[in-house]
């Protein structure tokens, strides 16, 4: 089934990106989260969620993506899309990947932990991750 998720509205930054991005993004994704009121502690863990979902954007869905950062309904949210063969939740282990079951995962994991909602679709073409993480107290 293809998902189109709502476009958001007055996004906070919309761009494409590429491997060699990655450090600008995490400054650019930190920027944002100070913006829009995120406290620090919480603004480290949603730098290193989007972080993970874009190395992974880069790694399995053709090299390249696109990242759209926008507030609504009192979180922050970030949706990357890529152009690879796209996946579901289901891939996620359910207990943080080691030593037994081997490093595949590991990022997700650790984002659906990092963030309020995470959200995995398929686009027409590759995948849609949406993360959030709720603003304020």
């Amino acid at each position: 089934m293809t998902i189109k998720p709502p476009a958001p509205r007055a996004p906070l930054l919309d761009t494409r990106f590429m491997a060699c991005d990655l450090p600008r993004l995490r400054l650019r994704i930190t920027e944002c989260a100070e913006r829009s009121g995120l406290c620090e502690s919480r603004r480290d863990d949603f730098v290193l969620a989007v972080h993970e979902v874009l190395s992974n954007a880069i790694e399995h869905g053709g090299g390249e993506g696109r990242l759209v950062a926008y507030n609504g309904d009192g979180m922050l949210h970030c949706r990357i899309t890529d152009d690879g063969p796209g996946f579901s939740a289901d891939i996620i282990p359910p207990e943080p990947p080691g030593l037994e079951t081997g490093e595949r995962g590991r990022g997700l994991w650790l984002t659906r932990h990092l963030t309020d909602h995470l959200d995995i679709g398929l686009g027409t073409v590759g995948a849609i991750v949406t993360l959030a993480i709720t603003l304020g107290a």
